[in-house]
């Protein structure tokens, strides 16, 4: 196994294979970068950095949208033995508030010393630099791309030291920074090439459209592929959400034969594509659709499956997996061979008994999909709270442990002692094994409590995605509080209509399928409700808004102006104070 930095540096006279950004030298002119020229635009990069007087251990901040910019500026700050910390640029000016908020929460707790951008971000990003004590320069990607002297060689990295720092996506909590090593980042990324994918730098080449500031796009599309030489295509992330099957077109026309995505993507590309589109597509020679990030709903992996078999998509080409940041990225893979298999068990069992007994007829049942099983020299085990490894189809946390567990949370003692326990990793998900495979159920924060009863949102979410009238992977489902027990309700996102026969309809649906009662159900306005900036709905958040009569509520176009006018001018407050501060040597 090889670390990201060493593989860099041994990318020398690498030609032939590297990098492809569609449609970064502007519209259908693309740009490819071999790895040869990327090693040096990292070393140009790293030179950049030792300029500005940083030093090994010193975090940089990245908050850069174009992954062509993007990824020269990462591994220029590893080349370094640098930390860098990816964060995710701003994708709603009408939301700026917000992600200036948590920018200045994220940045004060990783106490970078330089922040690098673009010249048009960080336009608005001088109003939260004015408030990041650590940051003494801010440098833009043009700055960067320019020559900086003699190249510094690579930095003699230890497997201990920290790589990076991945913030997680704050689904279920506040984002904390996930210490990726060095060490554990090249278990990993062997762990997914070689063992999961059996994949081959001659034979394989790879489509992504995932964001780049996030484990999945980050370390699966970018350091695995930097390891073991595979190209990669790049879609930038909006032009996906924008038009969903430029994924497919991308994998055909380059006869891609990996690529990876959340379930959402796959429901997403199975509604968008149109008959003669599929019909046109060539996906016969893909060898792994991945699908991992979030719950996997096997009715949308089935559809996907039956809509794409006429563009000679294969059955065992679907490859569910189940990862976390706190593991780097990956922790289990369904064999290359294997089909989708999904294990039907017993309801009611399942919630009364935490037992995942096999359904009897007539018996209401769930269906699980096998997420596969771990890698050589890791571990998975489900477990009790008491950290009692539980036998088989008996429900506990998933736990894991081996050499891609990363080291902890930064400056975060508490959350790493309660996270990362007795030489376990504790995910936080529910499931079960069978034999050496992993079944995961839901999230333990994530569980409804009904009359003494736990019920897991992720099936009753799934329903409503199927009801006509309902935006499809946009409902979430939490509780409120009741007078004799917790009620339940639905959020969904809805386009205009009959709000109050779509209501009654979910109501009954769920009743129908799951003999519960809910109590409400707030439908709002298209991508209105809380998400990360993974793409994933935020329950946590979308509760709170319920509970305080925000849900649903947009910024419109005025006070969109409003707020990046309000940031602008912050952002030349911020940076006056900035270059004061420089003057007065503080």
């Amino acid at each position: 196994m090889i670390g990201v930095v060493p593989a860099l540096n041994a990318c020398e006279g690498e030609h032939s294979r590297g990098f492809t950004f569609l449609g970064a030298k502007g519209p259908g002119e693309d740009l490819f970068v071999s790895f040869h020229d990327l090693r040096l635009a990292a070393q140009r990069r790293a030179a950049h950095y030792a300029a500005a007087g940083l030093e090994r251990g010193d975090r940089v901040a990245l908050v850069v949208p174009e992954g062509e910019h993007f990824i020269p500026g990462f591994l220029g700050a590893l080349w370094g033995g640098l930390i860098p910390v990816p964060l995710y640029p701003p994708v709603s000016l009408g939301k700026l508030d917000a992600f200036m908020e948590a920018l200045v929460n994220i940045l004060n707790i990783a106490r970078p010393r330089v922040l690098v951008t673009t010249e048009r971000v960080g336009k608005v990003l001088w109003s939260a630099v004015g408030r990041i004590a650590s940051i003494e320069k801010v440098i833009t990607t043009d700055e960067l791309a320019n020559d900086a002297g003699s190249l510094p060689a690579a930095a003699d990295v230890r497997d201990d030291e920290v790589a990076f720092l991945q913030f997680t996506s704050g689904s279920t909590a506040l984002p904390k920074g996930v210490m990726v090593t060095h060490g554990s980042l090249a278990a990993n990324c062997h762990a997914i090439i070689r063992e999961g994918l059996e994949a081959d730098g001659e034979r394989d080449n790879a489509v992504s459209w995932l964001p780049l500031y996030h484990d999945m796009g980050l370390i699966g599309f970018v350091m695995a592929p930097v390891c073991y030489r595979i190209s990669v295509v790049f879609i930038p992330t909006m032009s996906f959400i924008k038009n969903s099957t430029l994924w497919m077109e991308t994998i055909h026309k380059h006869r891609a034969t990996l690529s990876f995505a959340p379930n959402f993507a796959y429901a997403l590309v199975t509604k968008r594509a149109r008959p003669e589109q599929i019909a046109r597509w060539d996906l016969s020679q893909m060898r792994a659709f991945g699908c991992g990030a979030e719950p996997i709903n096997p009715d949308t992996m089935r559809a996907f499956l039956a809509a794409m078999g006429p563009s000679g998509l294969k059955p065992q080409a679907l490859l569910p997996c189940y990862g976390m940041a706190e593991a780097t990225l990956a922790i289990s893979f369904v064999p290359l061979d294997e089909p989708l298999q999904t294990d039907r068990i017993d309801a009611e069992r399942y919630h009364a008994d935490h037992e995942a007994a096999p359904v009897s007829n007539g018996t209401a049942f769930l269906e699980v999909v096998s997420c596969g099983r771990t890698f050589v020299g890791h571990e998975v085990t489900v477990q009790d709270d008491e950290g009692r490894i539980l036998s088989d189809r008996r429900i506990g946390e998933i736990c894991f442990r081996g050499p891609s567990v990363a080291a902890g949370y930064w400056e975060n003692p508490e959350a790493t002692k309660a996270t990362f326990r007795g030489g376990w990793l504790r995910s936080g998900d529910l499931g079960y094994m069978i034999g050496d495979r992993v079944f995961v159920s839901g999230r333990i924060k994530d569980i409804l409590i009904v009359n003494g009863r736990n019920y897991h949102p992720q099936g009753i979410e799934w329903l409503v995605d199927e009801i006509p009238g309902v935006r499809k992977g946009t409902s979430v489902v939490f509780t409120r509080p009741g007078a004799a027990s917790e009620e339940i309700v639905v959020a969904a996102e809805a386009r205009a209509g009959d709000a109050g026969a779509l209501k009654a309809q979910i109501v009954a649906r769920v009743s129908e399928e799951f003999q519960l009662a809910v109590s409400d159900v707030a439908l709002v306005p298209p991508g209105t409700l809380p998400k990360t900036s993974s793409g994933k709905l935020q329950r946590r958040k979308t509760r709170e808004q319920y509970l305080n009569g925000s849900i649903g509520r947009t910024s419109r176009a005025g006070s969109t102006r409003l707020a990046v006018a309000k940031h602008l001018a912050l952002s030349l407050v911020g940076r006056a104070r900035h270059e004061v501060r420089k003057l007065l040597g503080g």
